[in-house]
């Protein structure tokens, strides 16, 4: 709950009037009082709580998670650079370090995937422009007829 100052404002003109000049000192005095130790109160609730969770061990046990769902513990963040690296039209260095035959063969698997990337590309954009000759309207289907029932009525 956040009081600004013009609630602040109105609050005392009313305590003014509903309290008088003479009590409005001794009741603002009671009401910081009683204001302070509501705050003791509740900063003590919160160190107890505090207190309770280091002595039940929930904070190692959090920071025990954290580090056990960690992806640098686990090994994503190196998978995760080697899918961006990651190339199928290019050989990789490894195939050429095993041999000739397997480079070989690892090089025409590259084009052949890159030609078929490149006739995917093409289809699609054949098939994604409408042919000069293609009609534009929609054309009205035939109703499709009324089944037939199989009790022969």
């Amino acid at each position: 709950m956040d009081i600004g100052w013009s609630e602040i404002l109105i609050i005392g003109v009313v305590a003014l009037i509903v309290v008088g000049p003479k009590d409005l000192p001794g009741m603002f005095r009671t009401l910081g009082k009683f204001t302070a130790k509501i705050r003791r109160m509740a900063r003590e609730f919160t160190r107890a709580m505090e207190d309770a969770a280091d002595e039940s061990g929930v904070k190692e046990t959090a920071a025990d998670l954290k580090k056990m769902t960690s992806p640098k513990k686990m090994g994503l963040d190196k998978i995760n650079e080697a899918i961006d690296d990651w190339d199928p039209t290019k050989p990789s260095k490894k195939a050429k370090d095993i041999g000739s035959e397997t480079a070989k063969l690892a090089e025409e698997r590259a084009a052949a995937a890159k030609a078929a990337r490149e006739n995917a590309d093409a289809n699609a954009a054949k098939w994604a422009k409408p042919a000069k000759d293609a009609p534009t309207e929609i054309v009205d289907a035939p109703e499709p007829s009324a089944p037939k029932s199989e009790t022969g009525s």
